[in-house]
């Protein structure tokens, strides 16, 4: 009987494969507009865009190649320390790097400016156009990134034998329900990786519920990346220029929260006058918008430095974070604040730097990272209660260095990681 229900289970995830796939091809002649749509709304690059439907832009280097897939920012900061042991370990083979997003691409030009790595925009899930980029690229192993796991792309992998592994496997409570309606179509894609390295032991069991057998030992890669770079010569500019005043950094915020933060910052100022808010939007195209709200406070996307006058300071950059984390004398995670999508941002960056730390309540996506800070982040609810926090981290230095030091800690915990699972992905070569 449990045989037989097997057999309907993988029938089920079968059609469904050949339903999607369909789907997808059905769709293909209406993917341009869709693609033209996004270059308009400055989503995509012009001279790039082709790249989503399988076209190269680049030749093939020569040699083996190791494809790392890594969809928006935050994953592809996390397979960095990845990616560096890879070239480290393996003189002779050159990374091909891909992401979704225009943002990401840009933390690949910054973060990977290394001869031996290469970028393109992923394919959208069509068949032929999965089948275009792999025709091209012919890498000899291909590593996903956390919950990356689109159906076509991982088919027509396992359909050449290409070896396939997932990272930093996530897996949230969200995704694994809507999986376990699905089953057939999740232990297909799922039976196409050598192996999984899951984030978490939490992630590792829903993963195997749903037919990751072959797994390695959980370990979060975000915890073994290296501190966010800075610039030393415009950090000593910026710490000569912002002198003794005590700076409240929001990192990575979003439409719903900057109203929020400045409220808090105006009630912190009647206890910390001198108090410096840098507020770095995760969208930098929202620069305009967020120094309107903020009474036209001065923006670095226009080379604006703040004077003694100014409360707030608009960093609508991309990948300036670390300078702005060791300005900082405490940091606020956005994406987490009521009013606002929510799910949270990666804590380990300014923990990484012994910065310390609060976030809102809505902070699903990271969940794992957080309970593993516990203790080390203070959680807050609104303006009130935030600014009460910015008032006890500036006034308690010692309180504030010795959370810092925690959090720290708990980061750097899995330095050895990117080392091991280089070394396996390298034996698969």
């Amino acid at each position: 009987m449990d045989q037989l229900k097997a057999v309907r289970r993988n029938a089920r995830g079968a059609l469904a494969l050949h339903v999607w796939a369909a789907l997808g091809t059905c769709l293909a002649p209406l993917l341009p507009f869709y693609l033209r749509r996004r270059q308009m709304r400055g989503k995509e690059i012009p001279a790039r865009v082709r790249e989503k439907m399988g076209f190269p832009s680049l030749p093939r280097p020569s040699g083996s190649l190791l494809w790392f897939h890594a969809a928006s920012v935050g994953e592809v900061l996390s397979i960095l320390p990845l990616v560096q042991a890879c070239l480290r370990q393996g003189p002779d083979v050159t990374v091909l790097v891909t992401t979704g997003t225009v943002t990401a691409s840009t933390i690949v030009a910054q973060r990977f400016a290394h001869s031996r790595v290469v970028h393109q925009f992923v394919p959208l899930d069509v068949p032929h156009w999965c089948q275009r980029f792999l025709d091209n690229w012919t890498p000899q192993v291909a590593v996903f990134t956390e919950s990356e796991l689109w159906p076509t792309l991982l088919s027509a992998c396992h359909t050449r034998d290409l070896p396939v592994v997932l990272v930093n496997g996530r897996m949230s409570a969200s995704s694994f329900q809507v999986w376990r309606h699905i089953p057939g179509v999740a232990r297909h894609m799922l039976s196409c990786f050598a192996w999984v390295s899951a984030r978490s032991q939490v992630d590792a069991q829903r993963l195997r519920t749903l037919g990751a057998t072959t797994q390695t030992d959980p370990g979060d890669l975000k915890t073994a990346a290296p501190p966010l770079p800075a610039q030393v010569a415009e950090m000593a500019h910026l710490q000569a220029l912002i002198g003794a005043r005590p700076v409240f950094v929001a990192a990575s915020t979003h439409a719903g929260e900057e109203a929020q933060i400045a409220q808090a910052a105006h009630l912190a100022r009647q206890t910390c006058p001198t108090l410096l808010t840098i507020v770095v939007p995760r969208h930098p195209e929202r620069g305009a918008e967020v120094a309107s709200l903020l009474n036209a406070a001065p923006r670095r996307a226009l080379d604006a430095l703040p004077t003694a006058q100014d409360a707030f300071w608009v960093c609508d950059t991309l990948g300036e974070l670390g300078l702005f984390f060791r300005l900082a004398t405490c940091v606020f995670v956005g994406n987490s604040l009521p009013g606002c999508h929510g799910g949270g941002h990666n804590p380990f960056e300014p923990a990484r730097l012994g910065c310390a730390m609060a976030t809102g309540p809505l902070i699903h996506n990271f969940e794992e990272a957080f309970q593993a800070l516990h203790g080390c982040v203070q959680h807050v609810r609104d303006a009130r209660s935030m600014a009460a926090w910015v008032e006890q981290m500036v006034t308690h230095p010692k309180r504030r260095a010795e959370l810092g030091q925690l959090a720290q800690q708990v980061a750097t915990v899995n330095e050895a990681l990117p080392d091991d699972l280089a070394e396996k992905i390298l034996a698969l070569v």
